[in-house]
């Protein structure tokens, strides 16, 4: 099964700049997409063969996110149950036969932070979330997580120490989640590969020279370590500040 996931940032806009031409190309079994910024109704997609969910966020032009699976869901669920987080559009569940997919687009904190003491309840709940669905079912967490683990993880990771998505409080939460039961995908076959990022900034040429982040990730139950098959990340395709990123499994 192949997987995809990726931050479209604005999928209007996304669409405009070869997002069918890349979705054909990838040809996922389920693809999945955060930042969608739009409301239902404001987007027509012919994507024949898929079933799609969307998840909205009540602020317009705002968040959002959405499942493409060419194989029908035994069930869906939109958000994590508890109302502060779930006006969003920020996750979606969908319940398959052997595991669940969740796709999340993760709150940033900010550049000054302001939203850092939100980011960890959201984390708490987010974790609290997973862990009752592992519980039931393996799970496989996608989306915009929104840190760099790991100084491996972007560029620049001294400089950075106290931006949003590498504070010691994010990473420690990325931490606690994998120590919870959970594999970073991309880690697991590369443990130690560098310059291998799925965001860049949209100022100085960022992408250009490769001075990014990875902020996208599959994670997933550890109890599925078997079924795993390979990770990747997708840089050569464009059309978002994100690109692609990809999970395949047995």
């Amino acid at each position: 099964m192949k997987l995809i996931s990726w931050n479209v940032n604005g999928l209007r806009s996304c669409v405009s700049k070869d997002f069918m031409d890349t979705f054909e190309k990838l040809d996922a079994d389920i693809f999945c997409i955060q930042e969608t910024k739009l409301q239902e109704g404001q987007i027509e997609l012919d994507l024949e063969g898929y079933y799609g969910f969307w998840n909205y966020a009540e602020k317009k032009g705002y968040s959002g996110t959405a499942v493409f699976t060419k194989q029908e869901p035994l069930s869906s669920f939109y958000g994590i149950g508890i109302e502060e987080h779930d006006k969003e559009g920020r996750v979606i569940t969908l319940e398959f036969d052997k595991f669940y997919l969740v796709n999340c687009y993760t709150p940033n904190s900010k550049r000054k932070l302001e939203r850092l003491d939100y980011r960890m309840q959201w984390e708490d709940d987010f974790r609290n979330y997973l862990l009752k669905l592992n519980e039931l079912k393996p799970v496989v967490l996608c989306g915009d997580l929104n840190v760099a683990h790991e100084e491996i993880d972007l560029k620049n990771p001294k400089t950075n120490r106290k931006s949003a998505g590498f504070t010691d409080k994010e990473r420690n939460k990325m931490t606690k989640l994998i120590e919870a039961g959970f594999i970073d995908t991309f880690r697991f076959f590369y443990p130690d590969k560098e310059d291998a990022y799925s965001w860049w900034s949209n100022f100085a040429k960022s992408r250009e020279r490769n001075v990014g982040w990875r902020i996208d990730y599959f994670i997933v139950s550890k109890s599925l370590k078997d079924e795993l098959v390979d990770a990747f990340i997708y840089p050569e395709y464009f059309g978002s500040d994100h690109c692609p990123v990809g999970l395949l499994t047995k």
